[in-house]
């Protein structure tokens, strides 16, 4: 996995990545400790609601940030928004308001939600080498559990010799040092053929996601993911310390073993993915946490049996959302990546904005066991579902007709005239030629 870094520019976006997720996970901490500051007992009404504000940023601006960054250089487009974060960290500390709190992580996290879509689009066009591009996804993945837990310790130990305010510094030399590492490297920018309107920019992402089959179960199978993963976010605190009565220490080794599961998950799927087709491994990743969650519901495990089936969610949370790169990847033209990621963002988020509520009432309202038992259902229709609009033959060259074009056209030189219509083959994917899935396999 580590030889992909031998591809400097690739070296330097994954450090970008990493650095930049170090701040976060401190800004994170520190945004925390900001609330109780401002809010006292009311810190997690002001959390809550920040999450909401973040999830809104992300869910409404990915798609028109994309659009509006689809005309400018990818190195430009990153830096400047790594600019606009560096700037908010900054302000953080100075807000005396709940308000101003709001508007800043919308900001912020706006910023994000341009950022995070367009950075993943890049890596394909840096490594068009599928098993180099597997990797990849897998380092990331690895990378982002990691964040999970060094970030709390570094703050840990950072808050035992200053305030909480001197962490938000923390972020600022993070985005400073990820817009650097990105402009120590030429990046490459696809630029759309043709011109086109606000709208078409905008929807384009969303439009060939949800007219591709094998996307279409990528999304039923984000709900199981975040069905999943808002259990073990909202609830692993109110288990673990109202429930079993232990300690924040026994929260935090909670939380790392799901993060060990994924980040074990992660170091195995480049040989798994070798092996078994993407949709196999993904339907039992679902399946693996939609398991869990019903365990979790019926047996009722003490706080080792937790740890167990959180290990269990993580690995299936991994192995269910780390090859979704690939799939965007086969399912665009590279000048559309960047608007199909954003559609991937979008939804995915759409999910956990809906989980996330959904796992914190129902455990509320409710108790424990049925919060499990639903949300193991949701999982579990999810990958029902995904199974049904994801066909098993999903070949990556689709023979098709193209009746709307003249024979003259470009696009169908090499096609055999049937009847009134042109038919030919080549590698799918939806675009201006190509509006829906052909029913012809």
């Amino acid at each position: 996995m580590l030889e992909i870094l031998g591809n400097r520019t690739y070296r330097h976006l994954f450090l970008a990545q990493v650095i930049a997720l170090l701040g976060t996970g401190l800004a994170t901490v520190a945004l925390g400790l900001l609330a109780h500051d401002l809010a006292g007992e009311d810190a997690g009404v002001v959390l809550g609601t920040a999450l909401a504000v973040k999830m809104i940023a992300y869910v409404g601006v990915a798609p028109v940030a994309s659009a509006f960054a689809e005309q400018l250089p990818r190195r430009r487009v990153l830096v400047c928004l790594d600019l606009v974060r560096a700037a908010v960290a900054v302000s953080l500390p100075f807000v005396t308001e709940v308000w101003q709190v709001y508007v800043l992580i919308f900001v912020l996290q706006s910023a994000s939600a341009g950022f995070t879509p367009t950075f993943q689009a890049t890596i394909p066009d840096v490594l068009p080498d599928e098993a180099a591009y597997t990797r990849a996804l897998s380092l990331s993945r690895l990378a982002y559990d990691l964040e999970s837990l060094v970030s709390p310790a570094l703050a840990a130990a950072l808050l035992s010799v200053m305030s909480f305010h001197a962490l938000f510094a923390g972020t600022v030399v993070g985005f400073l040092a990820s817009a650097a590492l990105v402009v120590s490297v030429l990046l490459p920018s696809p630029r759309p053929a043709g011109r086109r309107g606000i709208y078409d920019r905008t929807t384009r992402g969303l439009r060939i996601y949800l007219a591709t089959p094998r996307l279409r179960g990528l999304l039923a199978l984000s709900m199981a993911v975040s069905a999943a993963g808002s259990m073990v976010i909202v609830n692993t605190v109110v288990i673990v310390q109202s429930g079993f009565g232990l300690t924040q220490q026994a929260t935090a080794l909670a939380l790392a073993a799901f993060g060990g599961g994924s980040m074990a998950a992660a170091l195995v799927l480049p040989r798994l993915l070798d092996a078994l087709p993407d949709r196999a491994a993904m339907l039992a990743g679902g399946t693996v946490m939609a398991g869990g969650l019903l365990a979790a519901a019926v047996l009722l495990p003490g706080y080792e049996g937790l740890l167990a089936i959180w290990l269990l969610l993580g690995f299936g949370y991994s192995v269910t959302q780390t090859p979704s790169g690939r799939l965007l990847r086969r399912s665009s033209h590279p000048e559309d990546r960047p608007a199909l990621f954003a559609a991937q963002f979008a939804l995915s988020h759409a999910c956990w904005l809906v989980t996330y509520p959904a796992a914190g009432w129902l455990g509320a309202a409710y108790g424990m066991p049925t919060a499990f038992l639903v949300l193991s259902a949701v999982a579990g229709a999810a990958v029902i579902v995904a199974a049904m609009l994801w066909p098993g033959a999903d070949p990556a060259v689709l023979v098709h007709d193209h009746p709307d074009l003249p024979p003259d056209h470009p696009h169908v030189a090499d096609a055999v005239r049937i009847g009134t219509t042109l038919r030919h083959s080549h590698d799918y994917v939806i675009d201006s030629h190509h509006p829906e899935w052909p029913h012809r396999a």
